[in-house]
């Protein structure tokens, strides 16, 4: 299904408004798709997708696929954070 090498993105934020750094995110993009990556997963356990708010992942996960264009498979992440039940 899928081969080659599959980079799992981190999230960027900016640091004074700690919102998600659309602006670097762009860049890592360009930067796996001219070095070649064969995919891309976007809010995965490395790319901090358990603690996004629902909308944030959505918005970067639209985000990163518009910008990959279908060049490349983008995964959506589906990590989670184990809790202790109470």
């Amino acid at each position: 299904m899928f081969r080659g090498s599959i980079v799992a993105l981190v999230t960027p934020f900016e640091k004074s408004s700690k919102l998600i750094d659309y602006q670097a995110v762009e860049k890592l993009v360009e930067l796996h798709l001219l070095e070649g990556s064969d995919g891309i997963v976007v809010g995965g356990t490395t790319g901090e997708g358990p603690t996004l708010e629902k909308e944030e992942f959505i918005s970067l996960l639209e985000f990163v696929i518009k910008k990959v264009n279908g060049k490349i498979p983008v995964i959506a992440g589906t990590g989670t954070i184990q809790r202790k039940k109470q």
